[in-house]
């Protein structure tokens, strides 16, 4: 780790539960934001993979004058806010290792580490395990079909998996294969836990970790 100076970490709700706390790295030398973004994938996901957790979505864009790397992951148990710190200050650890070998130059970033929000389409069978209760919108045989899932993984026909929906009292099987990106629909006023399997959807994702440091 870097001996560089480093301001005090804090701690703070963001949708939910979240944290905040500022280790040492920096941002990528040269060239643009999307030539480096491979190099970051490379550092970064075996890290996420390490805590137990799949690397959902990763994003490098610019905020003024330094660089955000947003970090997407999730897990079939989620993500709560210990974890979420935890696993911020590991992926920070990498970058800053990293930064030996000249992978990063003298300019400021941000990190934020956080899981999906109910925006996150479901593309991916783990997608569709992980939100069993709660009622989707999705796109099968260019037909729009509402539901709730109650079921995934399981087999549909010809040994194949899928998943089973509540479709207007009536369930329905469908395999991953005929399903288009599902969207998640925000419902309020449902108990938390209310649902087979899931929590009530409320809109928010579970919290952001963020790490920023500037030059000493």
């Amino acid at each position: 780790m870097s001996s560089r100076p480093q301001r005090a970490g804090r701690t703070s709700a963001a949708r939910g539960a979240g944290a905040r706390h500022e280790p040492a790295a920096r941002a990528p030398r040269g060239g643009g934001l999307a030539a480096h973004a491979e190099r970051l994938r490379s550092l970064v996901e075996p890290v996420v993979e390490a805590a137990g957790y799949d690397l959902e979505d990763m994003d490098v864009s610019r905020a003024g004058r330094r660089s955000v790397l947003r970090v997407v992951v999730d897990s079939d148990t989620g993500v709560n806010l210990d974890a979420v710190a935890e696993l911020s200050r590991a992926i920070s650890g990498a970058l800053d290792g990293a930064e030996s070998d000249g992978a990063f130059g003298a300019e400021a970033y941000t990190l934020e580490v956080t899981s999906p929000g109910v925006d996150r389409p479901l593309r991916e069978p783990r997608h569709w395990r992980r939100n069993v209760g709660r009622l989707v919108s999705v796109s099968v045989a260019e037909q729009t079909v509402v539901g709730r899932i109650t079921a995934a993984d399981i087999p549909v026909e010809a040994g194949e998996l899928g998943v089973e929906m509540d479709v207007a009292g009536a369930p329905r099987r469908i395999r991953y294969a005929e399903l288009g990106p599902g969207k998640v629909q925000i419902e309020f006023g449902r108990p938390t836990g209310a649902g087979p399997d899931g929590p009530a959807v409320d809109g928010s994702g579970t919290g952001v970790s963020e790490a920023e440091e500037e030059e000493a």
